[in-house]
């Protein structure tokens, strides 16, 4: 993230960057510090906290109401693991076939739009070895090599109406997408 924030600064555009953060989660709201650690997610939360009792509200009040509003995400990770000699050979096969023959739908939810990343001219992004697949129900499919070990993630988002439902979805989608990693 620090890197994408000094290429921009080079290109005279860090304005562009507001906030960033990894799965390992750090974070980095502004241009400011290039260390992602708890502090700066620590800041936030005492910042919104402070505000929202100041209203006679609440960070939970606040997020059920977006939750009501916006519907509820959540989000899953899995690792697929290709041990061996022959375990690279079959991962890159795996991302070479989701390049060639994209999935057209994900257990019956549609693909409005796939992205690939090894495609800087489609992303405007450096160059990875990532594919994203965006769902007409507002859910995404996330597909990548993992950089240190011998297996392919796979993070899914999807969106209910309430917390029930977008666990559902979750669920049926982590099972849709199995067959794929065999």
């Amino acid at each position: 993230i620090g890197d994408q924030i000094a290429q921009l600064e080079a290109a005279g555009e860090v304005d562009r960057f507001i906030f960033g953060f990894e799965e390992s989660y750090g974070y980095l709201a502004g241009p400011y510090v290039r260390d992602k650690d708890a502090v700066i997610g620590s800041m936030l939360i005492c910042e919104m906290a402070a505000y929202y009792r100041s209203i006679g509200s609440s960070i939970k009040q606040r997020l059920e109401e977006i939750y009501a509003q916006y519907g509820r995400y959540l989000n899953k990770v899995d690792s697929f693991e290709f041990p061996g000699l022959s375990g690279m050979d079959k991962m890159a096969g795996i991302m070479n076939g989701l390049r060639e023959n994209p999935p057209k739908e994900f257990n019956g939810r549609k693909v409005a739009k796939a992205m690939d990343f090894a495609k800087p001219e489609e992303t405007g992004l450096p160059k990875a070895n990532v594919l994203i697949y965006q769902l007409e129900n507002g859910g995404t499919v996330v597909v990548r090599p993992s950089g240190t070990e011998p297996k392919i993630k796979a993070y899914y988002t999807t969106l209910g109406k309430n917390l029930d439902e977008a666990k559902k979805e979750k669920e049926e989608l982590a099972e849709a997408l199995k067959p794929l990693f065999e």
